[in-house]
């Protein structure tokens, strides 16, 4: 490649800055490095960013160096060439600061945009928005001009747009540009047309052109609003990814307290047995199958409910069914049972966190405008929920054990003279919740600790859903678990997670006041009795 003089005069002038002692001249250096086309730059402007460009200690020529053991291989800048091994002694490493630091990557930035690989575009206009060097701009508009991927355009037009807002000085084009920001809707671009509006300390406005303020105020004011929008739907999505969380962890208690009226302790437990299980079917994929990993997590979820229905059945026929009708020692007793879980899982797995991973499909996120992240992990939780909660909609409405379940919670003593077998139906009913409960474990093993303390997390809140809800109501469960899951975090950015949580229970309990049996009661004979 051929090369004018223009452009290696540029480059040795950039080259002899680097190596000033002021960080004024080492700016400057680096802007005509950036801009001189040389094919070298990026290596020399990577070099000094990266703390390898020295200065011979005889001659005080720069080279840029590669540690070979206790001494150095040094090359030449121009051409890269190997210049041979030297010790360490014989060389002086050329400093460089943060502020330094800064310019470096903007100007890297702007090498790099006509990159082919459009990633690379898309960072290093990025980087340039960051930086916001004047001297890029020439480069920037070539740069756009050429674009043909729309992300890196948009993230062109941003960059371009801060710079003619912040570094020129004709009022019209600095305005034109502000109109440009004005429709971004991040963070970033709000701070930067916030810092037009900002005053010294007698209260007078840096930016002294009428015009420009007024353009700024106008672009922050559509910013400010569209951000304020943005935030409420992050909230809205928070909120329902909690309620999701509530409500799989609530939706087996509901079922079990509703129709046998057992205040289930140990139900957290249950969570805590199906994220466990979660671990041991990864663990086993790990070590059998490492190919088909992303199908672990379609066999944990029925592994999950299988073993914590079985652990659910074998509490019910060993314990709760010798204490109905004396909901205090019922209590006393799963609690008991909790904490003999707990010990059990720290004495089989350790007391230790357990690192449950996400198969590839529940990985990453989508990134949206206004800073909202929505994570797969999430997102196929709030899918998860309401296939569950439709699966045992249909198990009750749809088939004979649904039907007894319902005619037992309705009336037991009806149910039982018409030759309905209610032991068994409260041993399965308590299997089929406790199994709800594992496979909660095994959606909050995607986006919380798996520890012996899991299930203890969501104990409260599930008999808080259960209890705002209705008794025993699945819709009600629906509608009290994202119900209190918005709330809650709508609550959260004002007055803190705990005091949210605070007055969330107020809240219910006043509620529960006014309507004992909760938003949607269950009716029948017993009930009403």
């Amino acid at each position: 490649m051929s090369l004018s003089g223009t452009a290696r005069a540029d480059f040795n002038t950039g080259i002899s800055g680097l190596t000033a002692k002021k960080s004024k001249a080492k700016i400057a250096a680096v802007e005509k490095l950036a801009a001189s086309g040389h094919p070298r730059a990026v290596a020399v402007l990577r070099a000094f960013l990266d703390g390898r460009l020295y200065l011979q200690k005889k001659g005080g020529k720069p080279v840029i160096v590669k540690k070979t053991g206790r001494d150095f291989e040094t090359f030449a800048l121009e051409t890269g060439d190997s210049l041979g091994v030297v010790p360490k002694k014989s060389l002086k490493k050329v400093r460089i600061n943060n502020r330094l630091r800064k310019v470096v990557k903007g100007a890297l930035g702007g090498l790099t945009l006509l990159s082919p690989d459009e990633n690379k575009r898309i960072e290093a206009a990025k980087a340039v928005f960051k930086d916001r060097q004047a001297a890029i701009l020439p480069m920037l508009e070539n740069a756009l001009t050429k674009e043909t991927n729309e992300q890196a355009r948009t993230e062109m037009s941003r960059a371009l747009a801060a710079i003619q807002a912040t570094r020129l000085t004709e009022t019209e084009p600095r305005v034109a540009a502000l109109g440009i920001l004005a429709t971004y809707t991040d963070q970033d671009v709000r701070a930067l047309v916030a810092g037009l509006l900002t005053t010294d300390a007698q209260g007078n406005p840096l930016e002294s052109d009428q015009k420009v303020r007024e353009a700024a105020e106008s672009a922050l004011k559509e910013i400010e609003d569209r951000l304020q929008l943005w935030g409420f739907l992050a909230s809205i999505f928070q909120g329902v990814s909690l309620g999701s969380v509530l409500l799989l962890a609530a939706m087996g208690l509901a079922i079990t307290f509703g129709v046998m009226g057992v205040i289930n302790m140990a139900h957290g437990e249950m969570v805590m047995l199906g994220a466990y299980t979660t671990f041991v079917v990864q663990s086993l994929f790990h070590a059998y199958a490492p190919g088909l990993f992303d199908w672990s997590m379609l066999v944990a979820i029925p592994a999950a409910f299988l073993v914590a229905a079985a652990v659910g059945i074998a509490i019910e026929r060993g314990v709760i069914r010798f204490l109905y009708g004396r909901p205090l020692e019922t209590l006393l007793a799963t609690w008991g049972i909790s904490l003999i879980l707990q010990q059990a899982v720290r004495t089989i797995f350790g007391p230790t966190n357990r690192e449950v991973a996400n198969p590839s499909w529940m990985s990453g996120a989508v990134e949206l405008v206004g800073g909202l992240t929505l994570t797969y992990n999430r997102i196929w939780i709030i899918v998860f929920s309401p296939l569950v909660l439709g699966s045992i909609m249909l198990l009750m409405r749809r088939t004979e054990f649904g039907l007894q379940m319902r005619a037992v919670t309705q009336n037991r003593a009806m149910a039982a003279s018409m030759g309905i077998r209610t032991g068994r139906v409260d041993a399965m009913t308590f299997g089929l919740g406790s199994g709800i409960a594992g496979m909660a474990g095994v959606a909050l093993s995607q986006i919380d600790n798996v520890s012996p303390n899991l299930g203890q997390a969501y104990i409260i809140d599930s008999f808080m859903v259960v209890v705002f809800g209705g008794v025993g109501n699945l819709w009600g469960t629906l509608v009290g678990a994202m119900g209190l899951g918005i709330f809650n975090k709508f609550l959260e950015p004002v007055s803190g997670a705990v005091l949210a949580k605070i007055l969330v229970l107020i809240a219910i309990i006043l509620f529960i006041q006014r309507r004992p049996r909760g938003l949607f009661a269950l009716r029948g004979r017993a009930v009403e009795a």
